[in-house]
């Protein structure tokens, strides 16, 4: 037996209580991704998703650490959901917390309303409710993530543990280079973990809580061995709640196929690559060097910082006091090959598919993401001076239409701005082109940064938000509702 440790997470109210830790259960050594649930045939004999999720607290193995996480199907991640376009799925969700909570379907073009992508539905404590939707038969390709969204309490669960990956397949991965790539998926998320003499977390509220743990598929620090074939095919999800994840790959190149909404043109070489709360990405990873073992690095990255005024929470932007703290970089994980393949025999796709620029938009929007006090809360983040209110609409748009959105953010701190339902294509940063075109769906916004991108509000009307994704500013304020209308 190891000495006693103790671990929480977070102070939530969600059942993560004091545990204590013995030793790592000797001979289990779980699979380094996460596993993909079995498709069953609905009615009607046509192969689309059904799967049962059960929100429920589980005692889970972080590396020689056990601790009391929120968990769909007592899994950290989530099972990882897999569809294609064109498909039926139906997901049972099962609440056994002791608070109410929901899914959100966090980069699907599905309905924002009924039993789609509905983040105002409440599944009470004991309560299962069935989401039941069709993906659109023209739906891309690429790597998406479910988490719950209920306002009030979705920074504590995500926090907690609940997340996970859904797959759509599709003609990315027909590509002959990338079906025959090994394929990997990286769910990076961290967990606040208490033992003598560390704190539990590294940031507060106001900052947004990162965890002193941080895991890949809820692993510390795992192996990944790559296949002798030498071409390794990275998706990665950002799940944590406020950490930011600058990678890179010890000796390797990223070559970027995807972001958060599928195939960008052509690959795109990176020797690293930026990941906010929220935002996904693919690459491709030639084995091109000598044999051995390789790093994955989380290398330092300084998202802004608040501090302590006159004894109260402040902000103090000019401060490099204020800043948050800036780590040594981290392993996350290491791969490793035994044959050094040439580059000649590990080709890289030229083109992966078209991607049509958005025309110029025929309404213009500004937004401003800010801090300040709000009566009766208290500091609060900000969106155009005021705090979120589920019984206000603060933006109406019309179906079919094409708009440019300035977001500017005046604050202190890096804000990632996500929008539900229809993806963007950025168009500028403080001024300057984006060099390459995409879909995303989440857009990081810097400290001092204006970002214009276009949107097409297209098929869907119906009410839902954009917001922050540092899950603690949305709960503090930084959100907003948009309803589509006809």
């Amino acid at each position: 037996m190891k000495r006693r440790q103790f671990l929480t997470i977070g102070g939530s109210s969600l059942g993560a209580v004091l545990l204590s830790q013995c030793v790592s259960r000797s001979g289990r050594q779980p699979s380094p991704h996460p596993g993909a649930l079995v498709q069953s045939a609905l009615p009607g004999g046509k192969p689309d998703l059904e799967a049962h999720l059960d929100a429920i607290a589980t005692e889970i193995d972080l590396g020689d650490t056990r601790a009391r996480l929120l968990t769909y199907n007592g899994q950290i991640p989530g099972p990882r959901l897999e569809a294609r376009p064109g498909d039926r799925v139906r997901i049972h969700l099962t609440n056994r917390l002791d608070t109410p909570t929901n899914l959100h379907y966090h980069g699907l073009r599905i309905p924002p309303t009924d039993r789609a992508d509905n983040i105002f539905l409440r599944v009470e404590p004991g309560e299962t409710f069935t989401y039941d939707f069709t993906l659109p038969s023209t739906h891309p390709a690429g790597t998406f993530y479910y988490h719950p969204h209920l306002h009030g309490f979705v920074g504590e669960q995500v926090f907690g543990g609940l997340g996970g990956i859904f797959v759509v397949r599709g003609d990315l991965d027909a590509i002959p280079e990338i079906e025959t790539a090994q394929e990997e998926f990286l769910f990076l998320k961290d967990f606040g973990v208490s033992t003598a003499g560390n704190p539990a977390i590294t940031t507060g509220l106001m900052a947004g809580r990162e965890g002193n743990l941080i895991t890949v598929n809820g692993q510390v620090q795992p192996q990944i061995s790559m296949a002798a074939k030498g071409l390794l095919r990275l998706r990665l999800v950002n799940a944590s709640n406020a950490r930011f994840y600058r990678l890179a790959l010890e000796g390797h190149s990223f070559h970027l196929i995807a972001t958060d909404g599928g195939a960008i043109e052509a690959p795109v070489a990176l020797s690293e690559l930026l990941l906010s709360p929220g935002e996904r990405a693919e690459v491709l990873v030639q084995a091109n060097q000598e044999p051995g073992s390789y790093r994955l690095w989380r290398l330092p990255y300084n998202r802004g910082g608040m501090g302590m005024m006159g004894g109260g929470m402040g902000m103090m932007g000019n401060s490099s006091s204020a800043r948050l703290p800036t780590e040594e970089p981290i392993a996350l994980a290491t791969f490793t090959y035994t044959t050094a393949v040439s580059p000649t025999v590990l080709p890289l796709p030229q083109y992966l598919r078209p991607i049509e620029a958005l025309p110029t938009a025929s309404v213009q929007r500004q937004f401003k993401l800010n801090h300040g006090m709000v009566p009766g809360q208290g500091m609060a983040f900000l969106i155009n001076g005021r705090s979120f209110a589920a019984d206000r609409l603060d933006t109406a748009v019309r179906l079919e239409t094409v708009e440019e959105w300035e977001v500017r953010n005046t604050g202190v701190m890096d804000h990632p701005f996500h929008l539900h339902t229809n993806p963007v294509q950025v168009i500028s940063r403080n001024g300057r082109s984006e060099p390459y075109l995409a879909w995303k769906d989440t857009v990081l916004i810097q400290t001092g940064e204006t970002v214009r991108f276009r949107v097409k509000f297209a098929d869907y009307p119906g009410r839902t938000v954009y917001h922050c994704h540092i899950l603690d500013h949305e709960e503090l304020g930084m959100m907003g509702t948009i309803e589509m209308q006809t």
